[in-house]
């Protein structure tokens, strides 16, 4: 795949204390096979579903240990200039552009109301392989507590235009990269205990919603929410064994109508 346009979703990775066990955990559910870890960058790990690189896995930086998180990036042409856009629009960079051999450049930030990112200018290394098969990532949405905040950064931020989905019963929009659709964001409601932070929800797509499920609680997972039907999927939200939240979406199984969505000036 080549270079994503700017703000598109274009890579994911995770740290865990315990990074075996992570590689059995997604081995097993998502299908993934490992290449060799780079001790060069940390004993970074990638990712490989039927030969394409999907995703990584590193073991945390001193200091860093704690809950394990997926960390979504976004596609920049220039990581210093969406660092200071971050920073100018209420946003906090958590770590400033630094440049991975040839591979390219990355930041880590958090959106106003704390759900954090990162973002990826393209060396070698342009980010997903494949997306939205079996094995590999599908979709993201923002979880956030104030989503008038997240939904005034966003836009500042990339070049993102934005639908409001009309729905009485939960407040969620979606984020375009021209005609595609690349991110959601979802009011989190009090059904979230106040301990959870916003985050980025991460899917990874599969053949069978409630296979996946099955063999992920028997690894140790935990169900949060699901499995349900949507007119985009048949999917399921899930902590790992080390507390790392993703979902899981069956994109072939579908129920419903689409939902109407309103564009927002």
């Amino acid at each position: 795949m080549a270079v994503q346009p700017e703000g598109t979703p274009c890579w994911a990775d995770a740290m865990f204390s315990d990074v075996e066990g992570a590689k059995s955990f997604y081995g097993d559910v998502l299908g993934w096979t490992f290449g060799e870890s780079s001790s060069e960058y940390g004993n970074y790990t990638q990712a490989y579903k039927d030969g394409k690189a999907v995703a990584a896995v590193v073991p945390p930086m001193p200091g860093a240990e704690g809950q394990s998180a997926w960390c979504l990036y976004f596609a920049s042409p220039d990581a210093a200039a969406a660092a200071q856009k971050i920073r100018d629009n209420g946003g906090t960079v958590l770590m400033e552009p630094m440049q991975v051999g040839d591979f390219g450049t990355m930041a880590l930030a958090a959106e106003p109301s704390g759900a954090v990112f990162g973002v990826w200018q393209a060396g070698v290394h342009e980010g997903f392989e494949a997306t939205s098969v079996p094995g590999a990532y599908a979709w993201a949405e923002v979880f956030t507590r104030v989503p008038e905040k997240t939904d005034a950064f966003l836009p500042a931020v990339f070049p993102f235009t934005a639908k409001q989905m009309d729905h009485d019963d939960f407040d969620f929009r979606v984020f375009n990269v021209g005609e595609d659709t690349v991110l959601g964001r979802m009011r989190m409601t009090d059904d979230f205990p106040p301990e959870v932070p916003s985050y980025v929800n991460v899917y990874f797509a599969v053949d069978d919603c409630d296979a996946a499920v099955a063999k992920a609680t028997g690894r140790g997972a935990v169900l949060r929410f699901g499995p349900m039907g949507s007119p985009f999927g048949r999917f399921a939200a899930l902590s790992d064994p080390q507390g790392a939240l993703f979902s899981v979406i069956d994109l072939d199984t579908t129920e419903g109508d689409m939902p109407k969505l309103t564009d927002v000036s």
